[in-house]
């Protein structure tokens, strides 16, 4: 779906307050977190706006954003564990 909002608030909602504890207990998920919302708000952009950029770019956006993604959940899932 275009322009859908991919936030780690939006994709993982049972772990809300997990990412709200490493948000201001670690300084490496929060800045983590930061760059992944960023591009997800400018991937979306480009989304409405029917991808003004080369496919290859904006692959390779989305790529990044996966796995930026895949490392904070890890982060969270670790957190979690304990």
């Amino acid at each position: 779906m275009l322009g859908e909002n991919h936030s780690l608030r939006n994709e993982f909602p049972d772990h809300i307050d997990t990412i709200t504890s490493l948000i201001s207990s670690n300084a490496d998920f929060a800045e983590i977190m930061k760059k992944y919302d960023a591009l997800d708000k400018q991937i979306r952009v480009l989304e409405l706006r029917d991808s003004p950029i080369a496919d290859a770019s904006f692959h390779e956006l989305k790529q990044q954003r996966v796995e930026m993604k895949d490392a904070l959940y890890h982060q969270i899932t670790l957190a979690e564990q304990g």
